[in-house]
């Protein structure tokens, strides 16, 4: 039997349902952060307006309190960037994430030459126990390699224990309406519990399709940078059902996923710098129209994106307290509902600004 097809407008009202986009939630923070598999989190509060844009209620300094009492984390993980995630999704996929960052290191050009051939083991066993002792700083911890192994090159170590040992970014880096420069510690004894040990890839994936679906082998890839993808598919086949998009590819999601209608409407929806539903497929055609990126990759500097009726139309950037939000052309409706939208955005993001605004600029 052929399989159904789904048109980009199906595609991304499917995955806008499971990133609670097209409705805001009421779901607790940690459960949320759980649900979406992580939030992207190398800019310290996109996490905040990422969750504020899909949550209601939604409490940041509730959020930055699970930072401290460790039932989250920020950590390296998938694409071997900074996340947002459950302390227990840290013990899971930090280790799943691990070739990402061996890779990464393998090919630094200027410290993987530096490296070759050296022992690591003791340099790793060192650095653990020294963050285990008192979170440090990136620049502590160089220097401490320095006096440890003079004859070796103290920053290429350092980068080493950033790519093999799970690290944490301790708070209040991270922390809604505080501060602190990178201080890491590692993750183990910093939520008390050892890494899984032989952590299952398989379990991850179909976590991915419920909260990215559905998706290609190619999108799951993107998402972790890991390969070998396709054989991990394979086996969880049977728990799958199987779509194709308007460009015949596969799509794979789970039977039970949400699948709204086409024509649900989509709300507007201001998200941060970087946001993983934006940042997890190799064909991003269900949020996107070529003629739109066009347009909007003339406009800068931006911050982020701006969701109109499922699609990045707009993009933002501060400009002192005010956000300027340049979108590509749009009907007067979605224009007022932009304008609406940005400005709880800005009264958010600078809530103790009293000149706070938006400035909306048609472009294109």
């Amino acid at each position: 039997m052929a399989a159904d097809v789904l048109s980009d407008r199906a595609l991304g009202r499917a995955t806008l349902a499971r990133q609670h986009l097209l409705e805001r939630t009421a779901l607790d923070p940690v459960a949320a952060v759980e649900q979406l598999v992580g939030l992207q989190a190398q800019e310290p509060l996109d996490p905040y307006l990422a969750l504020w844009s899909r949550l209601e209620p939604f409490d940041p300094f509730a959020l930055g309190s699970r930072l401290e009492d460790r039932s989250l984390v920020r950590i390296v993980v998938m694409r071997g960037t900074i996340h947002l995630v459950t302390a227990a999704d840290a013990l899971v996929l930090r280790p799943l994430m691990q070739p990402v960052l061996e890779a990464e290191l393998s090919r630094h050009s200027e410290f993987a030459p530096h490296l070759k051939d050296v022992d690591l083991a003791p340099a790793l066993a060192f650095g653990h126990d020294l963050l285990a002792q008192q979170p440090r700083s990136t620049r502590a911890l160089r220097t401490a390699m320095a006096e440890r192994f003079p004859g070796l090159h103290a920053a290429a170590l350092a980068y080493a224990c950033r790519c093999l040992l799970p690290l944490v970014q301790v708070p209040p880096r991270g922390v809604w309406g505080r501060t602190l420069q990178v201080t890491l510690a590692p993750l183990d004894t910093w939520v008390g519990e050892p890494v899984v040990d032989r952590p299952v890839l398989d379990d991850v994936v179909l976590r991915y399709l419920a909260a990215f679906g559905p998706a290609a082998v190619a999108d799951v890839a993107t998402w972790s940078r890991l390969t070998g993808l396709r054989a991990v598919v394979e086996r969880i086949r049977p728990q799958l059902r199987s779509f194709r998009d308007e460009r015949g590819r596969e799509l794979l999601d789970l039977p039970d996923a949400p699948h709204p209608d086409a024509d649900t409407p989509a709300p507007v929806r201001v998200l941060p710098e970087y946001d993983n539903v934006l940042l997890s497929h190799a064909d991003r055609s269900r949020f996107g129209r070529d003629e739109d990126r066009k347009v909007l990759g003339a406009a800068g500097p931006y911050k982020g994106a701006v969701l109109v009726d499922g699609k990045v139309r707009a993009v933002w950037h501060f400009e002192g307290s005010t956000m300027v939000v340049e979108h590509a052309p749009l009907p007067r409706r979605s224009r007022a509902e932009l304008e609406a939208e940005a400005n709880r955005a800005v009264h958010f993001l600078r809530p103790d600004a009293p000149d706070a605004g938006v400035r909306v600029v048609a472009i294109g």
